[in-house]
């Protein structure tokens, strides 16, 4: 029995067992771990909190998908004076709220 037991203590002892398998284990536990936290990402980013029926009892307007492009957007912003501007500083939470 001692003998069995000196074999195993051997065999522990061993580099490849004392560092490769923890090594190993903690390789292919950390992948099914993330994979396990990539799932949670993917199962609920498909969950809307506000559905459109929601939005007509806010009184939001939805557009529609086709409605708002790049040009019509330029068109809107195009005659905008961009050039004559004033820097405006905003209130920080600390601050009291004066209105000028």
């Amino acid at each position: 029995m001692a003998n069995l037991g000196a074999k195993i203590n051997q065999f522990l002892n061993r580099r490849s067992i004392k560092y490769g398998l923890p090594f190993l284990l903690v390789v292919l536990g950390g992948s099914f771990g993330l994979r396990e936290f990539a799932q949670l990402r993917y199962q609920f980013s498909k969950v809307s909190s506000v559905k459109p029926e929601e939005f007509k009892k806010l009184g939001i307007q939805m557009k529609k998908p086709g409605e708002v492009t790049l040009e019509t957007e330029y068109e809107k912003i195009k005659d905008m004076d961009i050039d004559n501007w004033e820097q405006v500083r905003g209130p920080r939470p600390w601050e009291e709220q004066t209105n000028k």
